[in-house]
């Protein structure tokens, strides 16, 4: 079973990548960059889908493997 990120560990890596937090709809968070890139988050959740957390590394652009070494930086 592959591991589950919290959007603690995502939200992490989302600063890393100067992402910062725009509004909050419910339980998800609206988040933009300077570029004008815009990733939605489930907030305070100990773990995302796999399914849902694939989706957010398209959103901010980037792979796995490049997510968890940004991670490994924290």
């Amino acid at each position: 079973m592959p591991k589950l990120y919290s959007s603690k560990e995502i939200l992490f890596v989302m600063n890393l990548l100067g992402f910062s937090f725009v509004s909050q709809k419910g339980s998800h968070g609206k988040f933009k960059n300077s570029e004008g890139k815009i990733a939605i988050l489930p907030m305070e959740k100990k773990e995302i889908p796999e399914g849902t957390f694939h989706a957010i590394l398209k959103q901010i652009e980037i792979s796995k493997k490049e997510f968890v070494e940004l991670l490994s930086k924290g």
